[in-house]
């Protein structure tokens, strides 16, 4: 409870991103990577985010791109 107070007050805000990485299917892929293929990190703390090339950004939460999936899927179909 503490750390994620400590975390929030004086943690790293991640501002600065590296250029996204995609994996190939031959490599071992980071956890990041693991919903898209695609991951960026933090320059000022090294953490690994996943990225959406489609929309161009960083995802944030998980659950809402793959509700965002879910959605695009049914248009498509």
């Amino acid at each position: 409870m503490i750390e994620k107070l400590v975390e929030v007050l004086f943690g790293c805000r991640h501002e600065h991103y590296s250029f996204p990485v995609t994996v190939r299917r031959a490599m071992r892929r980071p956890q990041a990577a693991a919903l898209t293929g695609t991951y960026v990190a933090c320059l000022d703390c090294g953490k690994e985010f996943p990225y959406d090339w489609q929309e161009m950004k960083v995802i944030t939460s998980p659950e809402r791109h793959r509700e965002r999936l879910a959605e695009l899927a049914k248009h498509a179909a």
